[in-house]
């Protein structure tokens, strides 16, 4: 009989590529995860694994394996998700992950009201960017993901899974108190030819928005500074070092000196969380949602 727990370390080592990357997303060392595969190897008596430079691959008989592996567990998903559904109980444990001004804006009054109103249920948040949560809740290692996409530039989203709005995000542009069109009601982005930009590292998302969109203006991008947070943008352009789109979520307080102007193009990015199909029917998926719903509904 094939020990679950160990086509489970197989998937996982399919799914992340090596032993390390592997015992990170199962949560275990990588001693435990080489142990239970040589005891997978000598359960199903043939080799799943062989040396590959310092690391290992998987044999054929390791990746034909690995594909059932993935089929099973995500049938024992299944499974529990309608066993919580028949039972009808937010309990066990939920793992999230946020961009950060979500994380920041939402997961507080979100994650406080859960564990109030479900004292039985455990929750795991981290902090990541949009694709790479995606990518977690895809290999099964997080059960939720809050992402965006913009209004004029969606996000690919893969087979399998689930979405659900959470809210539409006004952003405008931040500028310093003494900038030139601080005084306006509204401005356009092709105002902003000469202006150095602080925006968000190289390849994220929101920084490959910020690029099209500026560019679809006729503005070809000066990017003076990047970085990750909100607030740390927001005191960039406090310090006169240029300016920055700033979203409602996750930007109060907003710092002295700094001036928040409203674009014509109504610019909005789309908040919503993603989950596995097979996951559906778990009470506490729906919980989490209403939760971060109703805590997006107190965002302004």
């Amino acid at each position: 009989m094939l020990n679950l727990e160990r086509l489970r370390t197989l998937d996982a080592l399919s799914r992340h590529g090596s032993v390390s990357a592997a015992a990170e997303g199962l949560h275990v060392t990588t001693s435990a995860v080489s142990q239970q595969l040589a005891k997978l190897e000598r359960e199903v008596g043939q080799q799943l694994l062989a040396k590959n430079g310092r690391g290992v691959r998987l044999t054929d008989a390791g990746r034909l394996l690995a594909e059932h592996a993935s089929r099973i567990l995500s049938q024992v998903e299944l499974a529990q998700a309608d066993l919580e559904a028949q039972r009808g109980q937010v309990a066990g444990e939920l793992r999230l992950s946020a961009f950060p001004t979500a994380a920041r804006g939402l997961f507080p009054v979100a994650l406080s009201a859960l564990r109030r109103e479900h004292p039985a249920l455990r929750l795991r948040s981290r902090e990541l960017e949009p694709a790479r949560g995606i990518a977690g809740v895809v290999r099964g290692d997080l059960d939720l993901a809050v992402v965006l996409d913009w209004y004029n530039k969606p996000m690919p989203l893969p087979d399998g899974l689930v979405k659900a709005p959470v809210l539409d995000d006004p952003a405008d542009v931040a500028l310093p108190a003494g900038h030139r069109l601080a005084g306006r009601d509204e401005v356009d982005l092709g105002e902003f030819a000469e202006d150095e930009w602080i925006t968000w590292g190289e390849g994220e998302f929101c920084h490959e928005w910020l690029m099209f969109t500026l560019r679809s203006r006729g503005v070809e991008p000066i990017v003076g500074h990047r970085a990750a947070e909100t607030h740390t943008q927001l005191n960039l352009v406090q310090a006169g070092l240029g300016v920055c789109i700033a979203p409602l979520l996750g930007r109060h307080p907003v710092p002295e000196g700094v001036v928040m102007v409203p674009l014509k193009q109504r610019v909005r990015r789309h908040v919503y969380v993603v989950w596995r199909a097979d996951a559906d029917r778990r009470p506490s998926i729906r919980a989490a949602v209403r939760a971060l719903q109703e805590a997006a509904a107190k965002v302004g």
